[in-house]
């Protein structure tokens, strides 16, 4: 099966200099979705899978109707839950964020207050992954290396998710050991793409990193983090 990992667009996250929890896209955001429908038109793909949050399922709507396929939603590829910020000033959650990098490490583990733990959000993202599999007929036969048994290599998925959702998600397909900033360890950019595609090995497969956060498809106006 081979995985093609997109993070949204870029989103509108100040309204009047006031933080939205769940935004939509930006003017850019939505130009940038266009783009990236436009490059994948051509590509031969089974499944669109979505995270629930707007900014996911406003970049997901032109894929949509470029590929000819619904979208699923799968609750289980939303980004880690910040505390609820709805109104609260841009520099109040600005600084918040700013301070938090200096915490202790196993205060990165638990999260924000409020917030959810990266503990829980690695392992519902990782559990998702692992069922979301075995639906389509595959499954891990060893952690260390890590090993599947895939049905269908040339299966094809897109992944409309996030910048946390998609580096926990590749981090655990190529057996990297989790740390609590996975998207600033693994950084993409607004509406790129990252492709892993499955190598024969021993009898089963293996994942490779073939590209990651490519956005050949934005013109340098267009790029946003």
């Amino acid at each position: 099966m081979e995985l093609l990992f997109v993070r949204h667009g870029e989103p509108a996250w100040v309204r009047d200099g006031l933080s939205v929890d769940d935004p939509d896209l930006t003017d850019r955001g939505r130009a940038q979705a266009e783009r990236l429908a436009a490059r994948l038109a051509d590509t031969e793909v089974h499944r669109l899978v979505v995270s629930p949050l707007r900014r996911a399922r406003q970049t997901a709507e032109p894929v949509a109707r470029a590929l000819g396929l619904e979208p699923e939603i799968l609750p289980w590829l939303a980004e880690i839950a910040n505390p609820t910020w709805q109104g609260t000033p841009a520099e109040h959650v600005e600084r918040i964020f700013a301070e938090s990098r200096h915490r202790p490490v196993q205060e990165h583990w638990e999260g924000l207050p409020g917030g959810e733990s990266f503990r829980d959000f690695h392992r519902r993202v990782t559990h998702g992954l692992e069922q979301f599999l075995e639906t389509d007929g595959s499954q891990r036969t060893s952690n260390h290396p890590p090993l599947w048994q895939l049905r269908d290599p040339g299966h094809r998925v897109v992944v409309v998710a996030h910048a946390g959702t998609n580096a926990s998600a590749i981090g655990y397909l190529l057996g990297i050991d989790p740390v609590p900033w996975e998207w600033e360890r693994f950084v993409s950019f607004h509406a790129s793409v990252s492709e892993l595609r499955p190598i024969p090995i021993s009898g089963q497969h293996s994942f490779s990193l073939f590209r990651f956060s490519d956005v050949v498809h934005l013109d340098d106006g267009l790029q946003s983090r």
